[in-house]
């Protein structure tokens, strides 16, 4: 059985609670150190000052009693012990010839008396010692910081030993008693971090909660899951590009479904015309194959029309199937219009040429432009006249460009103007003429990759005028810019 791994909120949290920790206990000792060595630098400054004024009464002071300078160690020593009121935890022993004269205060004075270490640094003093002692203790308070300073009178051999002592552990106590009530508010300020963490984490990876559980939702079939974007932030951004990355498999789920449905539908025919003239076929009679065989030909032409188109039209619903780039739209107007005049004898014209640069996919335009020219053929005689042109004009939301084709053909009838661009759609004049009924939406791909769009309208002169419009600058739907492949980006908010 596998241990479950902790969750990412479990990880943020601990290292969240961690890190404060660190810091915590960092600055915790720092000012625990700091503090401590404070204090023992008070205790020093203390010795220092104690010493400085045994020194001054040994040189200039007098005996109270006699009014004359002091004659021995152990009269100097008691007087400078009556003089100095000892402070919290400080302590004064006097010695003279290694025996304990005086303590005070006496209690804790005399457990430094008793002490070994004290003892045989008193008792390693000669007439001759002039340097002070210090040492650290053991005792029954704790740690004694003591120091031995040599107490001696000109002509006079006796030996005196004055100690002054701190009790470390009593001076430190209150510092002590603070780091240890420091260290209980950090341990609650670190559980209530800790459950504040682990709420904001919470309600921060929700979205990757809701990312999660949509993804579990979503299925082969069912791609109509989102997730609701609340937020602006980076999850916010993630759930909002989830939702762009669910649109775009919808839509190529989609996409590849009406494929093989429209590949269904429009192979089926040709498919049975052309099982069923098989069938029929006479192999001994070299008519019948060779009429067979022309017509076979013209279908199998006519199915891979059809595919051809039906493949452009599945590449519409990618993000490359237009790269924009600087057209010169002028150029571009006598190279189509040279182009169109190949599909048959009609009056060509070009209606109006646009001497500007625009961004535009030159490659698919000519598409879209000879798609058009070659319907207005299909539905025009010889005398009718076809016309091309192109314009730019100004306006609130910039440059747009208009781009169109017409004729003096029959026209479109009003109540067929929007349907004609549907897949496999056919208007009610088309007399026969054939096609697959997927140009005019190839068309329509093509000027929505633009951003823009395409419609059909009456001709001045009778027929049908079909126009192209987009953005002069190449800023549409989609998003792109010139030069640059058409991939579409969002921002989730």
């Amino acid at each position: 059985m596998s241990l479950r791994r902790p969750s990412v909120r479990a990880k943020v949290v601990a290292v969240v609670v961690a890190v404060t920790a660190i810091g915590l206990l960092a600055a915790g000792l720092l000012t625990h150190a700091i503090q401590s060595q404070q204090i023992m630098d008070d205790i020093s400054e203390d010795f220092d000052q104690e010493i400085g004024e045994l020194v001054r009464l040994a040189a200039d002071g007098v005996d109270p009693e006699t009014g004359e300078t002091f004659h021995g160690a152990g009269r100097l020593m008691s007087v400078a012990m009556e003089r100095n009121v000892p402070g919290t935890n400080e302590i004064f022993v006097s010695y003279l010839d290694g025996e304990h004269q005086q303590s005070n205060p006496p209690t804790a004075g005399r457990i430094v008396a008793e002490n070994a270490v004290v003892r045989d640094v008193v008792e390693g003093l000669t007439p001759q010692s002039s340097t002070t002692v210090q040492r650290e203790i053991e005792t029954e308070m704790g740690r004694v910081w003591f120091v031995v300073v040599p107490v001696t009178v000109p002509d006079r051999q006796e030996v005196g030993a004055y100690v002054m002592a701190s009790a470390l552990d009593r001076s430190l106590a209150a510092e002590t008693a603070v780091m240890r009530t420091y260290a209980i508010v950090c341990s609650v300020a670190l559980v209530l971090l800790g459950l504040f963490a682990w709420l904001v984490v919470s309600r921060l990876l929700r979205p990757l909660r809701q990312l999660s559980t949509t993804a579990t939702r979503v299925t082969e079939t069912d791609l109509s899951e989102r997730v609701v974007v609340r937020t602006d932030d980076d999850l916010g951004e993630l759930a909002g590009a989830f939702n762009t990355m669910l649109d775009r498999l919808s839509t190529a789920i989609e996409t590849q479904r009406q494929f093989l449905d429209d590949a269904g539908h429009e192979l089926r025919t040709p498919l049975t015309v052309l099982r069923g003239h098989l069938e029929v076929l006479d192999p001994d009679d070299p008519a019948d194959v060779r009429e067979t065989r022309d017509l076979l030909l013209d279908e199998t032409s006519r199915m891979g029309q059809i595919v051809e188109e039906l493949v452009l039209l599945a590449k519409a619903e990618r993000s490359d199937f237009v790269t924009l780039a600087p057209v010169d739209l002028g150029r571009f107007t006598d190279d189509v219009h040279d182009k169109a005049r190949a599909l048959g004898a009609r009056r060509w014209v070009v209606d109006a040429r646009a001497d500007a640069e625009v961004a535009a996919d030159a490659h698919r335009l000519t598409q879209a432009v000879l798609q058009l020219a070659d319907n207005a053929v299909k539905f025009t005689g010889p005398e009718d006249e076809v016309g091309i042109g192109t314009q730019v004009s100004g306006g609130p939301a910039g440059r747009q460009v208009r781009l169109w084709v017409r004729d003096t053909g029959p026209g479109v009838p009003p109540e067929e103007t929007d349907r004609i661009f549907d897949r496999f759609a056919r208007g009610s004049v088309t007399g026969g003429a054939p096609g697959s009924g997927l140009g005019l939406a190839i068309v329509r791909a093509i000027a929505q990759g633009h951003g823009g769009e395409v419609t059909v309208e009456r001709s001045d002169g009778g027929g049908a005028r079909f126009v192209m419009t987009w953005p002069a600058d190449g800023v549409g739907p989609q998003g792109t810019q010139p030069g640059a492949k058409g991939a579409a980006t969002e921002e989730a908010g």
